[in-house]
């Protein structure tokens, strides 16, 4: 597990919009918690990976990894940022849905 610095990101960004966050979970994951403002007591949750893989990436396209020998290959950075999406998206609407939602971020997924 390396994610140190996405982890930290990740509980800052939540944090910013108003979400409370649970860091370390499983040791580098962030889980953040949302209620609506309207009642109710149903759940769900919303998880993506953020690992990268220890692989060279061999491009020189604006968007290649700018850490040595680690990339997306899988495309985990889109699915992070996907969930960081919907996350604030919620998180400025929470008179738009009930309950709780949270936001599962799982790291050393590969």
């Amino acid at each position: 597990m390396k994610e140190v610095r996405t982890s930290a990101m990740v509980a800052a960004k939540l944090r910013q919009w108003g979400i409370s966050v649970t860091e370390e979970v499983g040791n580098l994951g962030v889980v953040g918690t949302l209620k609506s403002n309207k009642p109710g007591n149903r759940s769900i949750g919303l998880r993506a990976d953020m690992d990268a893989l220890e692989v060279i990436e061999k491009n020189d396209l604006s968007y290649a990894s700018t850490i040595p020998g680690i990339m997306h290959a899988c495309g985990h950075d889109g699915h992070a940022t996907m969930l960081l999406g919907a996350a604030k998206y919620l998180s400025e609407n929470r008179d738009s849905f009930s309950g709780t939602v949270y936001f599962i971020f799982q790291p050393a997924e590969e």
